[in-house]
């Protein structure tokens, strides 16, 4: 086994393909069997690690975690001791339905956001033993040739050893609107993705031509594999909804409280009330003031929401963020469509001395030139 493995960060872009097929101890024959197989058990599978998960009960837990939910909870505690039954279903009601939406939703966004890991191809042309053959793009390791053509998804993270009018549309990772041409020239060491013209990266697509690449990077040391990561370590927020319903509730545990025990003391002491008495009425009293139906309120309007966004194809983690989307004012995407539909269209056309306006949307021929409202 190679006892100096591939450094993740290692700058193969910037290398002459002569320096990289001896940094990487291959050469145009590609690997052997043998070799390839002792290179997978030192790599790995070429394939994304499966982001670590909480279970689903510790999810449904965490819908509860909210100072509100646990009054209420508390309030249905104490209406069940005091005989009324109904009443403590219909609180407990409230607070299971609640968890339930949100953990559903949030279900189904978490497989959403898995999708990532099918973006990598299945199937790749990799040369072995001085034969092409077919092979399962898990099984790639650094030093593989690998071979594309126009329709390929990229295997693995590729540094260009050969091409014919390659192009590959790399909108996916850079947000580039059309596909790239590329080349197998070195380029320079501090260059930004989209400009590494001689790599071929996991995920996207071959358009045009044909290629051949070295593997320098599989799994989740490609590109794709620090997005995914990257989701991974993704922090959950408050929003600023969260943010009041939590003062509230505390707010409102507050003034319950000091009301009860008001009330208690001026029972008993001014009004001669028994102890037992006085402690049902100020139960009471707390529970009639607990405005039980307001999480479930916020719940079905955030659903609503969130159901309404998935009409549009957009992607909703967590309840709470539809009241954040709903405060933005400003939304700043760049030219090249990263959170668009991938297509740069032409509105108008302004010269020294008129302007133009321009109908027609995307990559469809059909469009007019209107000048003064009048058609060109």
């Amino acid at each position: 086994m190679d006892q100096n493995p591939i450094r993740p960060d290692a700058k193969f872009h910037s290398f002459a393909v002569e320096e990289v097929f001896a940094q990487l101890k291959s050469s145009k024959e590609g690997l052997s069997l043998a070799e390839a197989e002792v290179r997978l058990n030192q790599y790995g599978p070429n394939r994304l690690s499966p982001t670590k998960k909480k279970s689903a009960f510790v999810r449904f837990l965490s819908q509860f975690q909210n100072v509100l939910i646990y009054v209420l909870l508390s309030a249905g505690a104490i209406t069940a001791i005091l005989g009324h039954t109904v009443d403590a279903i219909v609180i407990v009601s409230v607070v299971v339905i609640n968890s339930v939406i949100g953990f559903v939703q949030e279900g189904k966004a978490e497989k959403a956001l898995e999708a990532i890991r099918n973006i990598l191809s299945q199937q790749a042309t990799v040369l072995r033993d001085r034969k092409r053959i077919n092979s399962p793009a898990d099984r790639l390791v650094p030093g593989d040739i690998v071979f594309l053509q126009s329709g390929d998804k990229v295997p693995a993270d590729l540094r260009l050893v050969k091409i014919k009018d390659l192009r590959i549309d790399e909108a996916s990772l850079t947000g580039e609107s059309v596909p790239v041409d590329k080349s197998i020239e070195p380029v320079a060491e501090n260059v930004v993705l989209g400009d590494r013209s001689n790599m071929a990266f996991s995920g996207s697509l071959v358009t045009y031509g044909q290629g051949t690449g070295i593997v320098v990077l599989t799994g989740d040391n490609t590109e794709l594999g620090k997005i995914n990561q990257l989701l991974a370590k993704v922090q959950p927020l408050t929003t600023k909804l969260l943010v009041q319903m939590g003062e509230f509730g505390e707010k409102l545990t507050i003034a319950i409280s000091i009301i009860s025990v008001l009330v208690f003391g001026f029972g008993v002491i001014a009004r001669d009330y028994s102890f037992g008495e006085m402690f049902l009425a100020c139960v009471s009293l707390a529970v009639a003031a607990i405005p039980e139906g307001l999480p479930a309120i916020v719940t079905i309007t955030l659903a609503i929401g969130v159901q309404r966004m998935a009409k549009r194809h957009a992607i909703i983690r967590r309840l709470p963020a539809v009241e954040t989307l709903g405060s933005v004012t400003v939304i700043c995407s760049d030219k090249t469509g990263t959170l668009t539909r991938n297509e740069m269209t032409v509105q108008s056309v302004t010269t020294v001395d008129q302007s133009i306006k321009v109908t027609g949307s995307g990559y469809s021929p059909q469009g007019k030139f209107l000048l003064l409202d009048d058609e060109i």
